[in-house]
């Protein structure tokens, strides 16, 4: 079976040490994660599938489901400074980068100085991204983009490394702006937050209730994650896998001669959904213990990575039918 290889890849005895290593560290992760999140395991997987990748992520569903409470967790277990903004229709640009205020020393000689805005973090939690004006959205998701911002002509980088955790409640649309479809393809996954399983929910209450509540404590640090991050990036990838990764994307497109899709897909997925799974790929496959993606990894990925990079046609929404379920028709055709 051939492999793909980057020139950067290290030879393979080191990067199954270095893979090694990474197995523990990440189990130790989801071990600290899990005595404070209950249940939401696909939840939490795919958002530290997103970091671990090196990528944002959005995540979706009703208030009072730990989406807040995750984030701050992961920023605590993984080392890194996090902070919050709570976006509302009269939030501006300045208040997420920052801004320059005019400073006056003892001579009386004034300047301005340029004061950093929340953006400045290592993990920036964007609670209901969907509730400020497009205007402030894009500010947000350019320096997703390009890790740094600009300020009366002047560049600072934002800190390393930079994750983007948006948080959108799919219920309240009045008073909304939805992100436009070039924006949403900025985040890696997007997550699907559901209601907790009965089990899951007992020990909420049960655990969440008392006097005493479980504080996570830190496994790695920054550049711990940074090293993860890279060795993601240099796991070798079986053909078969990136095959299906092509496969599975191209047969999201109207006009590739798939006929579901021709009918019910408005629009499908361009690269960057392939570039996606291929780097969540290799993060599963170390999320769950390997040391090398499987076909499994790129069909448990399809929906969190293809659903906000593809609509359907009016036709198909007429009929009833969701992303997902096309997704799943997809899967179920590639699995053959």
């Amino acid at each position: 079976m051939g492999m793909m290889k980057t020139e950067a890849s290290l030879d393979e005895k080191a990067i199954v040490a270095a893979a090694e290593k990474a197995l523990s560290d990440i189990a130790a992760i989801r071990g600290e994660v899990s005595k404070v999140i209950f249940g939401q395991e696909s939840v939490v997987e795919n958002t530290i599938l997103a970091v671990l990748s090196g990528g944002h992520a959005l995540l979706v569903g009703v208030p009072g489901l730990a989406k807040t409470r995750l984030v701050t967790t992961l920023g605590e277990v993984l080392g890194l400074a996090a902070n919050r903004i709570q976006f509302t229709p009269d939030l501006m640009p300045s208040d997420i980068l920052g801004s320059e205020v005019m400073d006056q020393d003892d001579s009386g000689r004034r300047s301005f100085r340029f004061v950093k805005g929340p953006v400045f973090a290592q993990l920036l939690m964007a609670d209901e991204i969907n509730r400020a004006s497009p205007r402030t959205q894009s500010a947000l998701l350019q320096s997703m983009q390009e890790y740094h911002i600009t300020i009366a002509g002047q560049r600072y980088d934002l800190p390393a490394p930079f994750h983007v955790l948006a948080t959108q409640n799919p219920l309240e649309q009045e008073g909304t702006y939805p992100l436009p479809e070039a924006q949403l393809d900025r985040f890696l996954l997007q997550v699907d937050v559901n209601y907790p399983e009965l089990a899951a929910e007992r020990q909420i209450l049960l655990e969440t209730t008392g006097l005493g509540e479980t504080k996570p404590e830190a496994i790695i640090d920054a550049q711990r994650l940074i090293e993860i991050q890279t060795l993601v990036r240099q796991m070798p990838v079986s053909e078969t896998v990136v095959d299906a990764i092509l496969s599975l994307v191209r047969s999201a497109r109207p006009g590739q001669g798939n006929a579901s899709t021709d009918k019910n897909v408005a629009w499908g997925p361009g690269p960057r959904a392939g570039q996606a799974m291929m780097l969540c790929a290799r993060a599963r496959a170390l999320y769950e213990g390997r040391l090398a993606p499987s076909l499994d990894d790129v069909f448990a990925l399809a929906e969190p990575i293809l659903q906000h990079r593809m609509a359907l046609t009016f036709a198909a929404r007429a009929e009833g039918m969701s992303v997902r379920d096309v997704i799943a028709g997809l899967v179920k055709q590639a699995k053959g």
